[in-house]
């Protein structure tokens, strides 16, 4: 007679857990689900891993700093600040900086990080924006990566702002501006904010609320949507050999993709102590204490607040008086184009789809030469973004080119209405350009510089045939409707 043997003790765990939670059943299903295997999707990878070190070192930091506005004397290890008067908050981030053992360079691994993060998001989402994998069923999920961005950035305003330094301190004063130039409301905005006159006593202690709690939790409620909308509605992969609108061709995510991954993190992870380590960022005992009677000279914000900086610099200083109240156009203007840039972005996706009458769902991706004005768009976008950038920093380029910062703002002021234009043309002729060198390709084949001599005398390369996978790549795409519409010839009115 034979006896059964008794789970183990793991099993047993095992087995309650999976009773309760289904976690086997879950764990069948998605461990083995299939990644496409291509560097750009590594972008949102290195956001995702950067986002996690930026948790780690903000816990971290907590753990030191003091949001207060309260006035001490400093008596530290920073000699030439002994004995100046300063908010707790600078006093706490000079301690960190130099007394805390690792304080620095946590410090500087947590600004690098959300540079890195910032960046990564703008790259990954221009990547999707470009291949077209916005379109059905992936709405939604570009909405919440979009809103991931435009959060980050407030969120790196406001951890930029805590240290109460001069050089944020300056920031906080262009705050103030935009907030005042709203109409009839604006001096009420100003009050709430800063608690008070500027610069108030609490808006340190408010923008440390919002930086690690409020802010935090919305976007890592976002991300988590975010990622369950990815493995429900699968990867994107770009056309080649074997893969089709409803299937993916990868790696399996248990144990293939979990190994790479595991490795890239701590790359991302590595990369950004290294920069941490050999780079230094954000200097706050260069700049001192804030003052409201003082300026940092070369006061210029973090890169991703640059271009809304310079729609302020590059804004011709207007001013128009209705009804006893004055209008200062030449900020009020500027923060209404900024938030219009980035939700020209965010709703692109039903413009596009609600112009070219595309409804069907898409789960392959698209080469953007195949798109060429959505591309056209997306260079345009981008070249605004870098000119008005470097609007954001006119008094830097003028002094280091030794040119008068007039012509230098003129000079934006012109790219801003030329650029983005003359962008979007060439950019569109070259996409067109690349169809029909494509469109050569499949008829005639590859070059392969080999020159022949015909019976009757004449020269003639050799082409070479592609193969079929080659092909397949080149073919498989819709001849997509365009944004711009062309009457037929010959059609008559």
């Amino acid at each position: 007679m034979s006896t059964r043997e008794l789970p183990g003790r793991g099993e047993r765990v095992a087995d309650w857990f999976d009773g309760r939670l289904g976690i086997h059943t879950l764990g069948r299903k998605y461990l083995r689900k299939v990644f496409p295997d291509h560097w750009s999707f590594l972008l949102g990878e290195i956001c995702l891993y950067s986002f996690v070190v930026l948790i780690l070192t903000g816990v971290y930091l907590t753990l030191f700093f003091h949001p207060s506005m309260n006035e001490v004397t400093y008596h530290g290890s920073y000699v030439p600040l002994n004995g100046v008067r300063m908010s707790e908050a600078y006093a706490s981030t000079l301690d960190i900086s130099f007394d805390v053992r690792g304080g620095l360079l946590m410090r500087q691994v947590h600004h690098w990080a959300a540079l890195v993060f910032i960046a990564g998001m703008l790259t990954h989402m221009m990547r999707h924006f470009f291949t077209g994998s916005f379109r059905k069923p992936r709405e939604v999920n570009w909405v919440f990566g979009w809103s991931l961005l435009l959060l980050a950035l407030f969120e790196g305003l406001f951890g930029y702002s805590l240290p109460d330094d001069l050089l944020s301190g300056t920031g906080m004063r262009f705050v103030n501006g935009a907030l005042l130039s709203v109409p009839v409301v604006g001096t009420y905005l100003s009050m709430f904010l800063f608690g008070g006159e500027y610069p108030g006593h609490d808006i340190v202690a408010r923008f440390y609320s919002l930086h690690i709690l409020v802010i935090p939790g919305i976007m890592a409620a976002l991300v988590v949507a975010h990622l369950i909308l990815v493995v429900y509605h699968k990867h994107t992969q770009f056309a080649g050999a074997g893969r089709t609108e409803r299937n993916v061709v990868g790696t399996p995510f248990m144990p293939v993709y979990l190994a790479k991954a595991g490795g890239f993190f701590f790359l991302v992870f590595g990369a950004l102590a290294l920069m941490a380590a050999v780079a230094s960022i954000n200097p706050v005992w260069s700049y001192g204490p804030y003052r409201a009677d003082q300026v940092s000279t070369g006061a210029q914000p973090d890169w991703y607040l640059g271009f809304a900086e310079g729609l302020v610099r590059i804004m011709p200083g207007w001013e128009i008086t209705l009804w006893g109240h004055t209008l200062v156009l030449g900020v009020l203007i500027p923060i209404v184009v900024f938030p219009l840039l980035l939700v020209l972005i965010g709703v692109y996706p039903f413009v596009e789809a609600r112009v070219t009458g595309d409804k069907g769902e898409h789960h392959l991706l698209d080469r953007p030469r195949n798109r060429p004005v959505r591309t056209g768009i997306g260079a345009a976008w981008i070249s605004l973004y870098l000119v008005l950038l470097a609007g954001g920093g006119n008094d830097i380029v003028a002094t280091r080119l030794h040119l008068s910062i007039n012509t230098v703002t003129w000079a934006i002021r012109i790219a801003v209405l030329v650029v983005p234009v003359a962008v979007f043309v060439v950019t569109r002729r070259i996409c067109l350009g690349l169809q029909l060198q494509d469109r050569e390709r499949v008829l005639h084949g590859r070059e392969t510089g080999v020159i022949k001599r015909l019976p009757h005398g004449e020269y003639v390369e050799v082409h070479e045939p592609l193969s079929q996978a080659q092909l397949h790549t080149l073919t498989a795409h819709e001849r997509p409707g365009e944004l711009v519409r062309h009457e037929p010839r010959g059609n008559p009115r």
